[in-house]
């Protein structure tokens, strides 16, 4: 039988009844499992879903036209990094992910406010003509602020038809070409790839390493820090429900989610105000909109939704890194 059920029979939180619906308790009736909050060190924000690609399988939905999430500006970021420290939060990064960062305008503007306020920034990117264009502010940051700024590019895999069968025919040239840029100028950065395609590990890490020699991409692909490759997310997948007691059938610890340690910031269209999100994951699920501020946002994360499972628990996936 094939686990890819019908994703209303398997998760439609509106029903309010099936798998990941109750925060408390799981459909068998177990107590689901929780994760308390620890420390802000990495706080994620959200640039707007706009994107200049098209994927397959966008767990965003990210496209050309999609503005579900509105463009965050600089006064707003301002007002977060504001936040932390009146707030005494203990928080060393700032991370940016989108759609795709560079194509909000203020971004630059925002790179150099987080830098100059101490933080080490980090941009998602699929490192493309939308990147390239800031080529020489870019080069300005990187020179000004090299120790604290770093780009993970998104390169789902390491052959081109692959690669593009996700992303689009004319995705794949500009992207190598983005990473060689990064790599001749000495930037810090990485690449994300995703374990979508049945391919073992070490396979995936040696048809990586084949492409970073071929292409002059000073990474090694050995190194789980520079080669990021990411559990996949799919909500229409049959996953267990985690209980609390999962923790010590799994020696997994609740301390070791990003939920413990991070929260996104989203701008919904046509909200005045901006959202925190319990993870990079669920932009959209109000039951994980936790507040306005950080402050309100500091409360404990039931794991009921598929991503919760497959991707952080028992995938072991994390966006920070």
């Amino acid at each position: 039988m094939d686990q890819r059920i019908e994703i209303k029979e398997l998760y439609d939180p509106s029903s309010g009844s099936g798998k990941f619906c109750d925060p408390k308790f799981t459909l068998e009736g177990e107590s689901r499992a929780h994760v308390d909050p620890l420390k802000l060190e990495t706080l994620w924000i959200n640039t707007g879903s706009l994107c200049n690609l098209s994927c397959e399988n966008c767990y965003i939905e990210s496209t050309p036209t999609n503005d579900r999430l509105a463009f965050i500006s600089e006064s707003e970021v301002r007002a977060l990094l504001n936040e932390i420290s009146s707030e005494s939060f203990s928080t060393k990064e700032i991370a940016f992910t989108g759609g795709e960062p560079f194509l909000n305008e203020e971004l630059i503007p925002i790179l150099r406010m987080c830098l100059q306020q101490d933080f080490k920034v980090l941009v998602l990117t699929n490192a493309m003509s939308t990147m390239m264009k800031y080529d020489e502010a870019l080069l300005e940051l990187k020179n000004n602020y090299s120790d604290c700024l770093k780009l993970r590019v998104s390169l789902d895999h390491y052959t081109e038809k692959l690669h593009a069968k996700e992303r689009g025919k004319r995705s794949w040239k500009p992207a190598i070409k983005g990473l060689r840029w990064l790599s001749l100028n000495n930037f810090s950065f990485n690449v994300a790839g995703r374990t979508y395609w049945g391919e073992t590990n070490e396979n995936m890490r040696n048809g990586y390493k084949n492409l970073f020699q071929k292409e002059s991409i000073s990474l090694d692909a050995t190194s789980p820090a520079e080669l990021i490759l990411f559990p996949e997310m799919d909500a229409s997948f049959d996953v267990p429900e985690i209980t609390s007691s999962c923790w010590s059938i799994l020696n997994k610890r609740p301390e070791d989610l990003m939920c413990s340690n991070s929260r996104m910031v989203v701008k919904q269209r046509n909200e005045t105000k901006v959202s925190i999100m319990a993870c990079t994951l669920l932009p959209y699920d109000q039951r994980f909109n936790l507040g306005s501020t950080l402050k309100e946002s500091w409360q404990k994360v039931s794991l009921n939704h598929p991503h919760c499972s497959k991707f952080c628990v028992l995938g072991g996936g994390s966006c920070t890194g």
